[in-house]
This record gives C-alpha cells, sequence and structure tokens, in this order.
C-alpha cells in the first residue's frame, strides 16, 4: 500500500496483518479519488474505520487541512499511529482509539463540518451505515460535503441520507463503492 497521489505520492504504508479489517487496495484508493475528487481545496475528512488509515491520509496529501481518525482496533490503530508519522501528518490529524459508535456522538457535541466522510466498517455490520444518517441529521455535513462508503455486494445502501443523495456507484469485484453528494451538487461527479 501507498499514498497514489499528492503531497505524500509514493510514501508506502503499512498494511495491518491478519483479518480484522480489509485495507482498501491501492487501485480502489484510486478510483474511489478519481470519483470525488482528485484533489481539494482545504477541509476536514472524518476516516470512521480508518484501520491504517489510508483513505485520510490519501486525502490529506491530496489537499484536505486536517483529518480525524477513528479505529477500535488495538493492532490497527498502531499501525495507523505509524502511517500518520511516516507521512508527517501528526499536525493535521487527530487519533481516536474507540467504536464509531461513540465517535459520532462525540463529533455531534464538537464545533467542527465534515467536508469529506469516509465509511468502510465490517462489512458484516450493516447497522454502523446509519451513522451517516446520524451526521447528516446532526447538521455535521457542509452542504457541498462528499459521503463514501465501501461496502459488500451484498450490502443494499439507501438512494439517500437526508438531502444527500446516491450519485454514483461502482463494483469492484465483491466491494462496492457508494458515492453521496448534496442533491444541488449531483451533476458534479460524472
Amino acid at each position: 500500500m501507498r499514498v497514489v497521489a499528492g503531497d505524500r505520492k509514493g510514501m508506502p504504508l503499512k498494511a495491518i496483518t491478519g483479518n480484522t479489517t480489509r485495507p482498501t487496495t491501492d487501485k480502489v484508493k484510486e478510483s474511489i479519488f478519481n470519483m470525488i475528487g482528485p484533489f481539494f481545496n482545504g477541509g476536514l475528512a472524518v476516516d470512521l474505520f480508518a484501520g491504517s488509515g489510508g483513505l485520510g491520509i490519501e486525502t490529506l496529501s491530496r489537499g484536505a487541512d486536517h483529518a480525524l481518525f477513528i479505529e477500535k482496533d488495538a493492532r490497527a490503530f498502531q499501525v495507523l499511529q505509524e502511517n500518520i508519522k511516516t507521512c508527517r501528518y501528526e499536525n493535521v490529524s487527530e487519533l481516536f482509539r474507540t467504536d464509531a459508535t461513540r465517535a459520532v456522538k462525540a463529533l455531534l457535541k464538537r464545533d467542527i463540518v465534515i467536508d469529506y466522510l469516509f465509511l468502510d466498517p465490517p462489512y458484516h455490520k450493516k447497522e454502523y451505515y446509519d451513522l451517516v444518517e446520524t451526521l447528516v441529521e446532526g447538521g455535521k455535513l457542509a452542504h457541498d460535503a462528499i459521503i463514501m462508503c465501501e461496502h459488500s455486494t451484498e450490502v443494499t445502501l439507501p438512494e439517500n441520507y437526508g438531502s444527500f443523495n446516491l450519485v454514483r456507484q461502482e463494483e469492484y469485484g465483491s466491494t462496492i463503492i457508494s458515492i453521496y453528494r448534496h442533491e444541488e451538487e449531483e451533476g458534479e461527479i460524472v
């Protein structure tokens, strides 16, 4: 694994050993950012099931100002810390070792606006996708925010989360990438 583009292009990222997480492959990561970017002019990213941090780190490399990484697994969290340090993103990153549901409750209390929300929960935990709705209803997403959900082909996500509509969906083997944008921003992704 590596950073695909931007300021830290080519930097190696450690992967997590074992089967507790599924790192997003470089090919899928590159496709995601071709759909939503490819580069950004500032903003806050939230990588809700961060694993080794590949999606949040990629967003920082491509121009986001700050990123919050949430990861519950101890081994994954250690690799995440190492990857943030390797990429020299300690000053623009906040790392939280906690459950995503608990993290979302904490995010609702913070004075933040999320520009890029990434969800790649364990595939057998479909209820975690409801956290998107919680953040939308809590007013935590910017008007022009981008929501990216990675999920199994066996999981069907809703057509919208509040006023954020499903604008693009791509299948990569047994993985689907679903992109949501505000209804007025729909036409921007092709």
